[in-house]
């Protein structure tokens, strides 16, 4: 019985994880990048952390989250030329889908609004987290300018290509020279994105994330601020298991951010800060619960004790922002 539990014990990949970084509900967070970003902001938002997320949408090649960068850094404006429209929708080759609409004027209004927005967030921010999706890039075919998403233009309209890592090293070390000059305390973290492209095909996906690995491991030995968190090789190495994938067989399931951001937790917080995002989940577990009886007696002194436990909390951590967690109890006891 124990030997057969010892060799079950070394029955997998193990990805050792130690503290490496530090982060805490005082710093405010900027994520760019893939969904994988996307969903990583969510559990920090959950626990309580400031963050402004993915304010172009889900960006998925490194050349166009540092174009977006540059255009947040610089406080570029956003012109009405930089919208087109295709078979009656507005769109943006710089933005997701997300932000397009058959209304042009309500486009233009959102992507300033949001651009205007995280600019001022990108200048605060205390950490930059920056996730990696593909290496394959469109380009517009009459301009050669590297497109965010192709809205389902036709293939004609564009040029597919690779980036290369000294391209993709080129372009973020002249903008983090700038950036470091006037931030040089900004941490950045990079990953890249477990989720397979394999509609790029399967022996494109690796050359693809092995360039993107290869262009972060170069930005991290020029500059110390940067550091390289491996959900990539917690997915594909670690759990390594279609078990741990939804039913596309390429995204993670909640089971597998569940444990890749324990591995996050175990590389970037110390215990107090451990200790508060317990406190914060029970809170929005809370939240979470549906009363049988909504009006009765015991469904308000269970709103007035979770009002008690944020006014502590606020109390004796002031950077926390709490007040969409009161303003939830309050309307209960209204």
């Amino acid at each position: 019985m124990c030997t057969f539990a010892l060799v079950m014990e070394t029955f997998r990949t193990i990805i050792p994880i130690k503290k490496t970084w530090d982060l805490t509900h005082a710093d405010r967070i900027l994520t760019m990048g893939s969904c994988f970003a996307d969903r990583m902001s969510d559990v920090l938002m959950q626990s309580g952390f400031r963050v402004e997320h993915n304010p172009f949408g889900v960006l998925y090649n490194p050349m166009s989250v540092v174009k977006a960068l540059e255009t947040l850094w610089y406080n570029i404006p956003f012109r009405d030329e930089d919208v087109f429209e295709y078979q009656g929708c507005y769109a943006s080759f710089m933005h997701h889908t997300s932000f397009s609409g058959r209304d042009k004027d309500e486009v233009l209004k959102r992507i300033r609004m949001r651009t205007a927005q995280a600019s001022q967030a990108l200048h605060q921010a205390d950490c930059l987290m920056i996730t990696f999706g593909t290496s394959w890039v469109y380009a517009l075919a009459e301009t050669g300018k590297i497109v965010a998403n192709c809205h389902k233009l036709p293939d004609y309209y564009f040029v597919r290509r690779r980036l290369d890592v000294a391209e993709i090293v080129e372009y973020y070390s002249e903008f983090l020279e700038v950036v470091f000059r006037e931030k040089p305390d900004l941490k950045i973290l990079m990953t890249v994105s477990p989720i397979r492209h394999f509609k790029d095909g399967a022996h494109e996906n690796t050359l693809s994330k092995a360039v993107l690995h290869l262009a972060i491991e170069e930005l991290c030995l020029r500059f110390p601020q940067v550091v390289y968190f491996p959900a990539y090789e917690l997915l594909c190495d670690d759990l390594r298991d279609y078990r741990f994938y939804d039913e596309d067989m390429l995204h993670p399931n909640s089971q597998a951010l569940r444990y890749i951001w324990e591995a996050f937790s175990q590389f970037a917080f110390d215990k107090n800060t451990k200790d508060l995002i317990h406190q914060l989940q029970q809170i929005h577990k809370a939240m979470q619960h549906k009363p049988l009886r909504p009006g009765d007696e015991a469904y308000v002194r269970f709103a007035q004790k979770n009002l008690a436990a944020i006014a502590m909390l606020q109390l004796a951590h002031p950077e926390l922002d709490l007040t969409e967690e009161q303003d939830f109890f309050k309307r209960i006891l209204e």
